[in-house]
């Protein structure tokens, strides 16, 4: 990796909170990105409160602007063990301090991922919390900065010099030499004999000093609407708040010229030292998501061979001389088969060569089995939707029930060479068996191995008004007449503050005529789209081919559920296995329906033999009775199906 080519005047931020610190910044990386490149600066690094959430988002932000992305987070190190939940610290301890972690190489890298996971799944308490014990067994590959105003030395050298000097003693050794530093910040001059302890203590213990300003937000300006973020995560307005949160309006991405104004004359090694560490921090991710992180399908003992390729090749020939017997020879006899069977052998060994091309054979076995497991359970399963269904060796396993051949649909739409991406199935399975089959796959492949996939909730435009609303105690009513201002969502997409600004004269008038409305809409502005909270997404899951935590960052959900703490995009763009289980209420209300057919009428329905051009279904489709029919249960579709009267399963395909 290219190095940034630093000069004497240059500055390195290395303690920065981005917006995934929920609710503690306003900093997006987008923004940052923009702002850093107006003031000249090569590098930045980010460290969130106790999480790597964005570390892959921030990472191809960076580099795509061409700056140097320096990954870290900002760790809570419980002054007892991790696994002590109590709320009692020692005698001249706090429950935990803070302490700034950097990522030097991928071997820190892969050591960070592993502290922010046990923090949550081992140390969570409050907070995600990691120990001294850790630290000592993960701390190579690692920069640390003593961690500011929360960190240990801090505190110590307000009272217990010997103990600083211990602690200090105990980074050093952790560490080694040249890789841990003491923070100063222009927010310590204001205490101003801890600051000159701090320094004293770096001179005596030849511990070198390094400049940060700890980042909350951009610029100066932001200072309120970081305020009232903090106002929106504690629940309470801004008016009961006494001063700034932080003690100033000066957390912010100061300027290079700013940070030598503060200590250019009597610390420049601190800030010549950022640079220093920046350059050191050199870790590279595969972003592109090519290397592949499948996996490993356990094939049957007594399978001759291990290959998955072999094991493929198998249980679909299995599955193609069923469709056979039970879909294709009926269908010739009555005349209806589009194509011949010599036709699906030459599909079938197109596929397959794709598939094994691309080493995705290990994918289809793995998602093959878990709807074994499913169907042999009595659990519902959806057809197959999506690109999926043009796949014949989908079809031939059972992962879909859609002849592809039969409705012309295009394989290369679901898988092509020349598009080199993860295929991507989605499964609906029953909602009250989608926890069962989730569960089952964790069996299969390791506890610690399968995870879902956390979500992030953010400020949209109308959401971020009325959090600022709330914020400031204006009357609710005023606050709605606002938000009601902004368009809805068009084509999925929210509409933002600032086009709505253009789009609506009377958002605009009433800017230009209140002023308590003008710094409504400022203040949202400035938090719209920040994330606001962590939830589990609906669907997705991973599937990692040995203990998450080695590979990427966990986290545990308020409902204790295991997480990751990448979301699904950036899990794709490392190449973790990321399936869809979705939970569709629709599947519940046929099997419902079935089996209350079975108990009073002796009934029950085979769906293969079912005909999907039934007349009587087709009337009441073109009669718009389409309640609870899964994606014709709008109003919109009901009107069209009323329009078009449709006679075919082709007709509702379109």
């Amino acid at each position: 990796m290219s190095q940034p080519a630093f000069t004497q005047r240059d500055f390195v931020h290395l303690h920065l909170h981005s917006d995934y610190s929920l609710l503690q910044s306003t900093i997006q990386y987008k923004p940052l990105a923009k702002h850093l490149k107006e003031n000249s600066f090569k590098a930045c690094a980010v460290t969130d409160y106790g999480n790597m959430f964005g570390a892959v988002s921030f990472y191809m932000t960076m580099k795509k602007e061409g700056l140097h992305p320096v990954i870290g987070y900002e760790a809570y190190v419980a002054s007892g063990s991790r696994f002590d939940k109590s709320a009692a610290a020692a005698p001249g301890e706090k429950p935990h301090y803070n302490l700034v972690l950097l990522a030097r190489d991928n071997e820190g890298f892969q050591n960070l991922v592993y502290l922010a996971s046990k923090a949550y799944t081992d140390g969570y308490y409050n907070r995600p919390r990691i120990d001294l014990e850790l630290l000592s067994k993960r701390g190579k590959g690692l920069i640390a900065l003593s961690g500011g105003r929360n960190g240990s030395l801090y505190h110590y050298l307000r009272s217990d010099r010997d103990r600083a000097k211990k602690a200090a003693d105990e980074f050093l050794e952790m560490f080694g030499d040249g890789n841990f530093f003491i923070e100063i910040q222009p927010h310590m001059l204001s205490d101003g004999a801890v600051f000159e302890s701090m320094v004293q203590l770096g001179r005596t213990m030849d511990i070198p000093l390094a400049a940060t300003n700890d980042a909350h937000y951009l610029t100066r300006e932001d200072a309120k609407a970081h305020e009232i973020l903090n106002c929106v995560g504690a629940g309470r307005t801004y008016s009961e708040q006494f001063g700034y949160s932080l003690g100033s309006d000066e957390y912010y991405v100061r300027s290079a010229d700013e940070m030598f104004a503060f200590f250019g004359k009597d610390f420049p090694e601190a800030l010549s030292n950022t640079c220093r560490i920046a350059e050191k921090c050199d870790v590279e991710l595969d972003v592109k998501g090519t290397d592949l992180k499948l996996p490993r399908f356990p094939i049957p003992k007594g399978f001759p061979s291990e290959l998955p390729d072999d094991y493929l090749r198998q249980v679909v020939k299995e599955g193609f001389e069923h469709r056979d017997k039970t879909v294709f020879q009926p269908m010739i006899a009555a005349g209806t088969l589009k194509y011949s069977t010599s036709k699906y052998q030459e599909r079938l060994a197109l596929e397959l060569s794709v598939i094994e091309r691309m080493g995705y054979a290990g994918y289809f076995l793995i998602v093959w089995e878990f709807i074994k497991f499913a169907r042999e359970r009595g659990i519902p399963v959806g057809p197959g939707r999506g690109s999926a269904a043009g796949s014949l060796v989908a079809y031939c396993l059972g992962i879909t029930d859609v002849d592809p051949l039969q409705y012309d649909l295009f394989f290369e739409r679901f898988l092509n060479p020349e598009r080199v991406s993860m295929p991507d199935i989605d499964i609906d399975f029953c909602i009250r068996g989608r926890a069962e089959v989730i569960d089952h796959v964790a069996e299969l492949y390791g506890r610690d191995s399968v995870c879902q996939i956390i979500t992030f909730g953010t400020m949209a435009s109308r959401a971020a008004i009325k959090d600022v609303g709330r914020a400031l105690n204006m009357p609710y009513g005023d606050v709605e007449k606002v938000a009601k201002l902004i368009p809805p969502p068009f084509r999925g997409r929210n509409i933002s503050i600032s086009e709505a600004i253009e789009r609506v004269p009377e958002l605009k008038s009433m800017m230009a005529s209140d002023p308590k409305v003008n710094e409504l809409i400022d203040l949202a502005l400035r938090i719209e789209g920040c994330a606001r909270h962590s939830s589990v997404h609906a669907a997705g899951v991973v599937i990692s081919p040995k203990p998450l935590h080695e590979i990427v960052p966990v986290a545990t959900s308020p409902k204790n559920e295991f997480t990751s703490q990448y979301e699904m995009g950036d899990l794709e763009k490392i190449g973790m296995l990321k399936m869809d289980f979705l939970g569709l209420t629709t599947l519940t209300i046929i099997a419902d329906c079935l089996a209350s057919i079975k108990e009073r009428e002796g009934a029950s329905i085979g769906w293969a033999n079912v005909s999907l051009n039934d007349p009587k279904t087709m009337q009441l489709f073109g009669d718009g009775r389409t309640d609870a029919i899964f994606q014709f249960e709008s109003s919109g579709m009901q009107e069209i199906c009323r329009r078009l009267k449709p006679k075919t399963l082709e007709d509702l395909s379109a």
